[in-house]
């Protein structure tokens, strides 16, 4: 904007000044032009008066000559012509603008002539008045000293467009970025308030009235926002812990009482405790979207084969259990940009919904690399299930949207969260053959140069109990399968 302004002031100051100087500089040019014709006409008058007395009254031609010999002090020519075109008194002539005939035609008409030719002002006059002269005179003036002078006028009217387009385009700058620097400051914090940082507000103190008036009705706007999303999120984290304990009590007395009943109602109390698993698998799922979406994230350098590493040695267990095998591939030493523990619920929740889907004897596949242009690294998590359809795709990433009966829908959405809170980006796509690909791109870390240090010890989890991993998978949105959901 600061350009814009700039350059529009700019533009109108160049046209006000070519419609203001050069007219005056044309102006000062012709009334200059004038000046020195009038003055050469009043030195060759005075010239051809001292003439007209030695040839009309017969004095002699001593002031004549002087006249002639004070015109070569200053340079210019003179060449006085009695009646019949001789030559009686001169001064050394380089150069002359009128022809030889202008003498012959002076004497016959008595008109001035003059001409302006080759550096030279020429004029031819009669030195008196009556028809024919007496004589003629030929007066010649250089005009280097009227080029000079124009130089220097039109040079101090340059020199003072250019002093008035600078400072006016000084003034502009100064007003565009007094105008400007508190929008860009507001525009900064709308990002950074569509990014989630809740807490961004626009600085009110500078700029015009209208803009800081704009500035602050954005940082109540702002402040209401972030009471209602903190509200939001409260209020869903305080169900959910509150829900925990009764329904882990409601699921340990099925428990013991499914030890002393009959077999029918055991099968019924099965039933019972499935749907408990649920409920607790849920309410898990809701705490941790409100902890992802509470976070503010912490960039920082996180090492992908090692948190993939790290997971998939958390999650051979369940793995081997549902005769699946995970193979993982890709560069040594990518880095991504991410909040602390981030990485790590985005897997297990990925995993969990890959583990469900894989039929028994297939494989989970995890890949990295880097992409072309070298700004994001990829991880991609593929199997080989039943996959999902493009519509299924397309909501996927909705909490409660599970495409299917059993599931929560909340493991998508909660990776969805994590990552484009990051800056990164979540995408679902059809794995050849068959299946579904959950691809991540996420900001690229610094790279790797202390590869000799020790690798981190591999974090051993908890194993995820029957109970937690029965459901912990769905096509339409997974939970976590570690116990922390």
């Amino acid at each position: 904007m600061t350009r814009r302004i700039a350059l529009s002031v700019g533009a109108l100051i160049v046209a006000l000044l070519v419609l203001a100087v050069v007219p005056l500089g044309i102006s000062i040019t012709d009334r200059e032009h004038d000046s020195f014709r009038e003055e050469t006409a009043a030195w060759a008058r005075s010239v051809a008066s001292a003439a007209e007395e030695h040839l009309s009254d017969n004095h002699p031609d001593t002031e004549a000559a002087e006249q002639v010999a004070n015109a070569a002090k200053h340079g210019d020519c003179a060449l006085v012509y009695d009646k019949h075109g001789t030559l009686i008194l001169s001064t050394p002539c380089h150069t002359t603008a009128l022809p030889p005939s202008a003498v012959a035609d002076v004497l016959r008409t008595g008109k001035a002539q003059s001409r302006q030719d080759g550096g030279w002002l020429t004029m031819a006059i009669p030195v008196d008045d009556t028809v024919p002269p007496s004589g003629a005179l030929l007066y010649s003036r250089p005009t280097d000293d009227l080029n000079r002078q124009l130089l220097t006028v039109w040079g101090w009217l340059t020199l003072c467009a250019l002093g008035a387009l600078a400072a006016a385009l000084f003034v502009a700058t100064r007003l565009a970025r007094w105008v400007g620097r508190p929008l860009v400051n507001l525009d900064d914090a709308a990002a950074r308030l569509g990014e989630g940082d809740l807490g961004a507000r626009a600085t009110v103190t500078d700029g015009p009235p209208e803009v800081r008036r704009l500035a602050a009705t954005f940082n109540a706007m702002a402040a209401r926002t972030e009471n209602l999303i903190h509200g939001h999120r409260a209020v869903i984290a305080d169900v959910s812990h509150q829900l925990r304990t009764p329904l882990t009590a409601l699921r340990l007395r099925l428990d013991l009482l499914a030890a002393d009943v009959e077999d029918d109602v055991a099968v019924e109390l099965a039933g019972a405790q499935e749907e408990i698993a649920r409920l607790s698998r849920m309410v898990d799922g809701l705490l941790a979207v409100a902890r992802a979406e509470n976070s503010v994230p912490r960039a920082t350098s996180v090492r992908l084969d090692r948190v993939v590493a790290d997971r998939v040695a958390a999650w051979e267990p369940v793995a081997a259990e549902r005769e699946v095998r995970f193979a993982a591939s890709g560069p040594a030493g990518l880095t991504a940009s991410m909040g602390p523990g981030d990485l790590e619920q985005a897997l297990d929740n990925l995993f969990a919904n890959a583990l469900e889907a894989a039929p028994p004897g297939g494989q989970v596949e995890i890949r990295t690399g880097r992409d072309a242009e070298g700004g994001t690294v990829e991880l991609a998590v593929i199997d080989h299930g039943p996959g999902m359809d493009e519509a299924a795709r397309e909501r996927a990433f909705r909490r409660f949207d599970t495409g299917r009966e059993s599931g929560t829908g909340l493991g998508l959405a909660i990776v969805h969260r994590l990552v484009t809170a990051n800056g990164g980006r979540a995408t679902l796509e059809e794995t050849p053959g068959g299946g579904l690909t959950v691809r991540l791109s996420l900001p690229a870390g610094p790279s790797e140069s202390r590869a000799a240090r020790p690798a981190r010890p591999v974090r051993r989890e908890r194993r995820p109990s029957r109970g937690e991993r029965g459901g912990g998978g769905e096509r339409g949105g997974g939970e976590p399968g570690t116990p922390d959901g």
